[in-house]
């Protein structure tokens, strides 16, 4: 089940006259009462067969609805994978989707596909962190049936075969094992901010507190932090900076964006609160700045999406209240006028939380699954496998004639050899997908 608040050793299903307010998105222990015997993995036996707790793949041309997965971008594709949906059963059971395969939408022909993976992924997860580094997906942390996880995967996606490899190498202090973090890409070098998950081990830089409600039983404790951690690419060592000014506090289910050398966060849940403040490091001093939020600018959130789409704007979309109401607001942010715009758009009648949200190619953002309604009520989570499209900049005069050539194109086609190879290479794609326009 979708990791409940209580954290209850037997993961026997909450009686209705429990407090809703005792579950919470920082502690959901994914599936735990479907494998109640499984104990938290250690060092030595995570590489041991983990419980089945994956969902039979069916679909053939459409990923399944989901909650808790990842998202990157490799050119004009979207990479999906990973996250958990309900069970067939009536009852509240979740399970994760096949670690195994990968969901691919192009986003010049607009359609999907399913690509299996071999390696040494062993897992299914959801609420881990991914990443796009040259054509790398690079997978941290994130939650399986018998708890977080601090171990990385890369998988090449410029191959025909795509496999995954643990890397196991590293040297240098790595994070603790945590889910629902945030991170950057700067320099050849992947930042990874925040989480929740158990107490570092070590002399680790920056502010853990522990959450109260998880001290359950003989389960580990876990509460949040704001924990600053480097992966250098090219020597493959861990390492923590030394930052100046006032951090954000400790937070988990935030969101992370970057926009020239500078990593921003927004919102997250800490303790009963869920966020609305704005904070930004500068990566290449490591100084933190504040940046105030108007009184009429978003409200506090988690779960939500924070996108950049220029190089002065930043998207960002859904989430969930400190009321525990699932929203649909958009807002654009422009960072030189340090202004919030909220946008009208026509999908205010699907409200999105714990989705994923990618730039396109042409102005738009992606935004996939998520759930419609409070993942945390005592009803079944209306997870969505719908992809809404928001386009957030005007689009390309190119873009323009690119549709013209199309709408147009038993007249055209005999000249489409004068174009550009990129060009003619792009057009010949979108034939076999469907117009845009409108979108």
């Amino acid at each position: 089940m979708a990791e409940m608040e209580e954290d209850i050793a037997d993961r026997l299903p909450v009686d209705d006259e429990d407090e809703e307010s005792e579950r919470d998105e920082d502690e959901i222990r994914e599936f735990d009462w479907l494998v109640e015997e499984a104990e938290e993995l250690d060092d030595e036996d995570e590489d041991e067969d983990v419980p089945d707790t994956e969902a039979e793949s069916v679909e053939v041309d459409h990923p399944a609805e989901r909650s808790g997965h990842i998202a990157v971008v490799d050119g004009h594709c979207m990479y999906v994978w990973g996250g958990y949906k309900n069970s067939q059963s009536t009852d509240f059971f979740d399970l994760y989707l096949p670690r195994n395969e990968i969901w691919i939408y192009n986003m010049v022909t607009q359609r999907w596909r399913k690509q299996m993976t071999g390696g040494n992924l062993h897992v299914s997860m959801s609420g881990s962190c991914g990443v796009c580094v040259d054509g790398v997906l690079y997978l941290f942390g994130g939650h399986h049936a018998r708890g977080n996880t601090n171990r990385i995967f890369r998988l090449p996606l410029r191959t025909s075969v795509l496999i995954w490899e643990e890397m196991k190498d590293l040297k240098g202090l790595a994070p603790s094992c945590k889910d629902k973090l945030g991170c950057w890409v700067h320099k050849n070098r992947i930042i990874f901010f925040g989480g929740y998950g158990y107490v570092a081990q070590g002399a680790h830089r920056g502010t853990f507190e522990y959450d109260e409600t998880s001290f359950v039983g003989d389960n580990p404790s876990r509460g949040w932090n704001n924990h600053i951690h480097i992966l250098d690419l090219e020597t493959s060592v861990w390492s923590q900076p030394v930052t100046k000014g006032s951090a954000p506090s400790p937070r988990a289910a935030h969101a992370c964006a970057k926009l020239g050398n500078r990593g921003y966060v927004f919102g997250g849940r800490y303790r009963d609160y869920r966020l609305n403040d704005l904070y930004y490091v500068d990566m290449d001093t490591w100084q933190w700045h504040e940046i105030s939020v108007p009184q009429h600018g978003p409200v506090g959130r988690s779960w939500h999406s924070l996108t950049p789409v220029s190089p002065d704007h930043m998207f960002l979309f859904g989430g969930f209240t400190t009321n525990r109401e699932t929203l649909s607001d958009a807002w654009l942010y422009c960072v030189s006028k340090n202004e919030w715009k909220q946008i009208n758009h026509a999908q205010m009648k699907s409200p999105r939380l714990w989705h994923t949200a990618c730039s396109g190619p042409d102005g738009e953002v992606f935004v996939f699954g998520g759930c419609a309604n409070n993942l945390l009520s005592h009803q079944r989570a209306a997870h969505s496998k719908e992809l809404l499209i928001f386009t957030v900049q005007p689009k390309s005069l190119v873009w323009f004639c690119m549709e013209a050539i199309l709408q147009h194109k038993k007249v055209l086609s005999g000249s489409w050899d004068c174009l550009p190879k990129h060009l003619l290479y792009t057009l010949k794609m979108r034939l076999g997908g469907v117009s845009s326009l409108g979108s």
